[in-house]
């Protein structure tokens, strides 16, 4: 009986070792801010501001995972925040139901990510290149139509969809439940449904992917559409959180995005990625923004904390190099 258990033991692990390595990440930062500092670890109020942060990043991260898999990259996500984050914030000043603005909003971020796919796919560009292309074409256009100046909504939280989206229950943010409902539907996607092994199949080998009926272009829009789904429902929740929509909004969040995506298992080169692996990057960079300056050091750390700790994922990629299916 030992002897069936081992092979199945051994391929549990190296089937799932991408995400239990960030999961070790996790745990051994958790481990080095407790000894750091346990006065200031143990106290709820620090976890409650990391569980307000970590449910923006997720709404990027998971979507990435998708498209870094399938062999393409998104950096204009960060200002499709922004965008998507504008126009509600500009209907719901105009008068406009918020649940309305919000599902503007949604499609806002699908068609930008769906022009994104499209040029990128269609023209043969370089999705690093034109992607971040997008992201200073967009980002000029928030400063310029905005003159860069902020939109307040006022009483915004009077409305009902306020507290359905952002308020709390029992003291927990409810943007954590709906960030735990996009996760395990994320799960579902990558794992079990159909577009999920398109986007595995895809990132690993387009041409075969292609002789296999697999409709590659579609498949890689498809993709940037989620990313920029995600990158809009984000920025709305921050304008809702805020009551303010910032034209500079979501531009911090490039960078922790694509680190938490790479330190939570999915390396750059495709065809593979984890979501469980992405929500213990996600906790990382959360948690690596208080926890430095919860330890006593300068906030001017964090960068090279995370840096350091994106140089160990890559590395980790690499020593566990085999494409497992």
């Amino acid at each position: 009986m030992d002897i069936v258990k081992k092979p199945s033991l051994k391929k549990f692990f190296h089937r799932n070792g991408r995400a239990m390595g960030s999961m070790g990440y996790f745990l051994l930062l958790m481990i080095v801010f407790l000894i750091g500092a346990p006065e200031v670890w143990i106290r709820p109020n620090l976890h409650q501001s990391v569980f307000v942060m970590m449910p923006t990043l997720l709404f990027m991260v998971i979507p990435l995972v998708f498209l870094v898999t399938s062999g393409e990259i998104d950096l204009s996500f960060a200002s499709t925040y922004g965008l998507a984050a504008y126009v509600f914030a500009l209907l719901v000043t105009a008068g406009i139901d918020p649940l309305i603005a919000f599902v503007g909003g949604i499609c806002t971020g699908a068609i930008v990510g769906a022009a994104v796919g499209a040029l990128i796919v269609f023209g043969r560009l370089s999705s690093l290149v034109a992607s971040l292309g997008v992201l200073f074409l967009i980002r000029g256009f928030l400063f310029v139509s905005t003159n860069s100046r902020s939109i307040t909504l006022l009483d915004i939280d009077t409305h009902w969809m306020y507290n359905l989206l952002v308020g709390k229950i029992y003291g927990v943010p409810v943007q954590v439940i709906w960030a735990m409902a996009f996760i395990i539907f994320s799960y579902y996607l990558f794992n079990r449904h159909v577009f999920g092994i398109h986007i595995h199949h895809v990132g690993d080998n387009e041409v075969s992917a292609s002789q296999m009926g697999i409709n590659v272009k579609a498949v890689k829009i498809k993709a940037f559409m989620f990313v920029g789904i995600g990158a809009a429902i984000a920025g709305m929740f921050t304008t809702l959180i805020t009551y303010t929509f910032f034209p500079t909004q979501g531009f911090g969040y490039l960078l922790l995005a694509l680190a938490a995506v790479f330190i939570g298992g999915t390396p750059y080169w495709g065809g593979l990625g984890t979501i469980v692996g992405a929500i213990f990057g996600v906790g990382v960079i959360a948690y690596m923004e208080i926890g430095v300056v919860a330890v006593g050091m300068s906030g001017t750390w964090r960068q090279f904390f995370n840096g350091l700790i994106i140089l160990l994922a890559l590395m980790g990629h690499r020593l566990h190099g085999d494409r497992v299916r």
